[in-house]
């Protein structure tokens, strides 16, 4: 398996994780579960170390790429950009993450604003994971960046 391979195996993870996390945190806050909050911030920690595999293997990714007809080095630079900055934030949510689940399993009085604020981190985290996604599928993709040719029809 070469980096790309690598790359393509790990790359939809951090994105994955943190669309799961908000999903299971909501759920957490509305049947009042600690075990299900918990859970979501366990889920949001995964995605950070996910996006630690992605991050890791991008380089790999890009040296294949830049080899293949037809990808532009410009369409890289952009997805690169956004993995990057997604990252940092995805880090930033496992740490949080980190912080909620000590504070849930010591029932500190800030555990609730933890957690709040551990969703809205996360749902704001899903619009980088979206760009960063959208970026890295039109570096292959051309049905995503819309820069594909038109069928021509025929007039019989």
């Amino acid at each position: 398996m070469n980096g790309a391979h690598w790359h393509l195996l790990v790359n939809h993870l951090p994105i994955i994780f943190p669309l799961i996390g908000v999903i299971v945190l909501t759920t957490g806050l509305i049947a009042k579960s600690d075990a299900i909050k918990r859970t979501a911030f366990l889920i949001f920690m995964l995605g950070a170390l996910a996006a630690i595999a992605a991050m890791t293997t991008g380089e790999g990714a890009e040296d294949i790429a830049e080899k293949i007809s037809g990808i532009t080095r410009n369409n890289i630079h952009k997805h690169e950009e956004a993995a990057e900055t997604f990252s940092l934030l995805a880090y930033v949510l496992g740490g949080i993450s980190l912080l909620a689940l000590w504070a849930s399993f010591k029932q500190k009085s800030f555990s609730t604003i933890v957690t709040i604020a551990t969703l809205v981190f996360a749902v704001a985290l899903l619009f980088f994971a979206k760009q960063t996604g959208t970026t890295g599928g039109e570096i292959r993709h051309m049905e995503i960046s819309g820069d594909y040719p038109l069928p021509t029809t025929k007039k019989q």
